[in-house]
């Protein structure tokens, strides 16, 4: 796997439950690098297709780098998973995306294959969307944006990215989204 010895990418392997999901959560807010948590539930196959969720949150274009660097060494076909919102924000973040693979692609011989999917629900749902459709995109690894900031709704039922990880059936890739927390793992 890419990121077994991959001092750009920090593993965590931990319990399905919610205590030592959590826990992990909490301990990589400030990490610079994206994380991949791999639990007891999930399968580990060799990364052919990435499930990519972009919402209208600006910080959604930080996976372009991750995905990119990714597709690149496996690969992988990136799935852009564009939420179904009224305003244009995640259209625009991924066009931003979409933009930094093509420039990625005119320096390389085989270039990133990728698709724009356009979910079902809004932003505020994207990610419990990519959940629940996991068996139709057959993907291999998820990248999400952690939670820049919890709320009273993340401290009280939990952040959306722990649910996202109790449910996946395949590793979930963290990003934190602020610049003075980002590192490029290229």
């Amino acid at each position: 796997m890419i990121w077994d010895n991959n001092e750009d990418i920090r593993l965590i392997e931990c319990e399905n439950n919610s205590r030592a999901i959590q826990h992990h959560l909490n301990d990589c807010r400030d990490e610079r690098r994206p994380y991949v948590f791999i639990t007891n539930t999930m399968t580990i196959k060799p990364l052919r297709r990435l499930l990519v969720p972009v919402s209208m949150l600006e910080e959604e274009t930080y996976k372009a780098e991750i995905c990119t660097y990714l597709a690149r060494k496996t690969g992988a076909h990136i799935i852009l998973l564009q939420a179904n919102d009224y305003g244009s924000h995640a259209q625009q973040n991924v066009n931003r995306i979409v933009t930094r693979i093509k420039s990625v692609n005119e320096k390389l011989e085989q270039p990133i294959s990728y698709e724009i999917v356009k979910a079902r629900k809004d932003s505020f749902s994207l990610i419990k969307e990519s959940g629940e459709r996991q068996r139709d995109f057959q993907h291999d690894l998820l990248v999400l944006t952690a939670s820049r900031d919890y709320g009273l709704d993340d401290i009280l039922f939990g952040p959306p990215e722990r649910h996202a990880i109790k449910k996946a059936l395949v590793p979930v890739m963290l990003v934190n989204p602020r610049d003075d927390l980002f590192s490029l793992c290229d």
